[in-house]
Parts: C-alpha cells; structure tokens; sequence
C-alpha cells in the first residue's frame, strides 16, 4: 500500500484550498458583518402600543402593571431578538413590555424589551 501523494493528488489538494479559502475567509466577513448589524436594528412598534410591567402568573392569566389581566387567545409574545415565546416560559417574572390590546380589552401583541428599547419613550407616550 503506498501511503506517498502522487503528483495528481496533490495538485487537486491545492487547487481545493486556493478555492476554498478565500471563500471560507469571504463567509466569515458576511457573517461578521450580519452580527454586527443585527445589534443596531431597532424594532418598530405599532402608535398605539404601551409600555408596562408583564408578570405571567398561570398562562393565559398574567398581572400588568401589578393588576389581574389576560393575554387573548390568539396573543404573541416576542423575546428581546424578536422570537416568538410561549408565555409558560414566563411564568414568574417581571418584564418590561409594550404591548398592545385587542378591540375587546385583552392583552394581544407582547414585546420584551432590551435595555435601551426600555430607555427610549413609549411608542404610544404612556
């Protein structure tokens, strides 16, 4: 068994790398860059939204602001990177939202907030 490259093989080697390094390096400055521009998009929140404090105590039952209220049968709750969240997940914790309600009082579209979302003004001045 010869374990020696032949001249073709290796030929083929190199060929391979000059091809695929500057593709590696071109793929890991896209990405990169995606990172660095997916810290800086802000997320727009509907005019009629409002700011509040979301406890989920026994889903769909949550307290807002500290009073009882309830999150619709069709709500959606979106994390800090804008992924969908069930709301058992929550259970238990105060986190600061805007929000909006649905014609009949509940609470249906939930953003959690980061840190500087929560330092900016309210979309809706509440």
């Amino acid at each position: 068994m010869n374990r020696c490259l032949s001249k073709t093989s290796f030929l083929t080697t190199s060929r391979l790398l000059r091809i695929a390094a500057p593709a590696a390096l071109l793929a890991g400055l896209v990405l990169a860059s995606l990172g660095s521009t997916a810290q800086v998009v802000t997320r727009p929140f509907p005019p009629n939204a409002v700011r509040g404090i979301l406890t989920v105590t026994q889903p769909p039952e949550v307290l807002m602001n500290g009073k009882p209220d309830r999150l619709s049968p069709g709500s959606r709750i979106r994390s800090t990177n804008n992924m969908l969240v069930m709301s058992g997940a929550l259970m238990g914790q105060g986190l600061r939202v805007n929000y909006t309600r649905e014609p009949n009082g509940a609470i249906h579209d939930v953003w959690v907030l980061t840190d500087d979302e929560a330092r900016q003004a309210a979309p809706g001045g509440h």
